[in-house]
């Protein structure tokens, strides 16, 4: 009997713990604050708003920081509080591999006996 009460209180409690797990937030949604607050609440800390959306039961902006810099956020929907901030260095970096963003020439190869007139060694195995 105890292992049946068992049973039916893991597969009662795995579910509710399985969809929470996915989320950064946990606040009901009769408490979140409107779309325009966190668009003001995001502006406040200097940052400029692309776009913002509802992701992972937060408020998730994309745009620019103060800097310039590419930023990731997601704030608490009832507080408005920054949960989580990325900078998109990764973004910047797809951008560069897929050829959209401008590229740097390549530099000088490092000073190393085992490079000669920047080529490597001919290795030769037998």
């Amino acid at each position: 009997m105890k292992t049946l009460l068992i049973a039916v209180a893991t597969l009662t409690v795995l579910p509710t713990a399985w969809a929470l797990a996915g989320e950064d937030c946990h606040v009901g949604r009769g408490t979140w604050q409107p779309r325009e607050a966190a668009v003001q609440a995001a502006t406040e800390l200097g940052w400029q708003v692309e776009k913002i959306k509802a992701d992972d039961g937060c408020w998730e902006v994309k745009g620019r920081d103060a800097q310039g810099r590419r930023i990731k956020a997601k704030l608490d929907p009832a507080s408005l509080q920054v949960v989580t901030l990325r900078h998109g260095e990764r973004q910047e970096v797809r951008e560069r591999d897929r050829g959209n963003a401008t590229t740097v020439a390549p530099s000088s190869p490092p000073s190393n006996p085992l490079f000669q007139n920047g080529t490597p060694p001919v290795v030769r195995i037998n």
